[in-house]
């Protein structure tokens, strides 16, 4: 598998020219050619991680695709056709294996109602938690796209989290929120938890690519 990072929460992982999307939001720029869009995951209904537009110009490209998501972006995404997951399910679609995780958002503050959340395991290798720090228990994690920063993330957590999920690789992820100096700062930290269990942790831009 390849995958691509984008601005700030979204992924695409390519496989026998087959493309599997990840949270498309408002703070990422329009992913165009996607070539063979076999499915489309969507871990909660924040638009940071998923807008109309970005869904409207993926489904003109590759009508019909399967989108995948918790009941609450069902619910927030009134008018498209959404497949409803849960933690425990798992999913094939083309040439792509899902495992689903977790089921609510990161606490921001107790003012704000909780939400639904999914982190995904994409083909037994990499696996992404969303906005939630969701340990794939009994699983062993090839690559983990581990979030950066966030108005829920303090680094000392998210470095616990990397700590327990213990990766062979990571490379940060939901950035856009960050400084250069903030982000920067952040990896480092990250870095050093991913170090811990032996594993490597890669500094990703916008565009830059890794091979699983």
């Amino acid at each position: 598998m390849r995958v691509t990072k984008y601005e700030h929460a979204c992924l695409r992982i390519e496989r026998a020219e087959e493309t599997l999307l990840i949270d498309p939001g408002s703070f990422t720029t329009p992913v165009s050619d996607l070539g063979n869009v076999v499915g489309l995951v969507i871990t909660h209904e924040h638009p940071d991680h998923w807008t109309p537009e970005h869904l409207d110009r993926i489904l003109r490209g590759a009508p019909g695709t399967p989108i995948f998501a918790p009941a609450g972006v069902a619910r927030a995404a009134d008018g498209y056709e959404i497949t409803v997951v849960a933690p425990g399910d798992i999913v094939e679609v083309g040439g792509f294996k899902l495992r689903f995780f977790g089921g609510e958002h990161a606490i921001i503050h107790s003012s704000l109602p909780m939400i639904d959340n999914l982190g995904v395991l994409v083909n037994e290798k990499l696996y992404y938690p969303g906005d939630s720090y969701a340990v794939p228990a009994g699983v062993e994690i090839d690559t983990l796209a581990a979030p950066l920063g966030a108005p829920w993330l303090r680094i000392g957590d998210a470095m616990d989290f990397v700590l327990a999920v213990s990766p062979r690789r990571a490379f940060g992820t939901h950035d856009m929120t960050l400084s250069v100096i903030g982000k920067g700062m952040h990896r480092q930290r990250l870095q050093w938890a991913t170090e811990q269990g032996s594993g490597e942790f890669l500094a990703l831009e916008p565009g830059d690519t890794l091979d699983l």
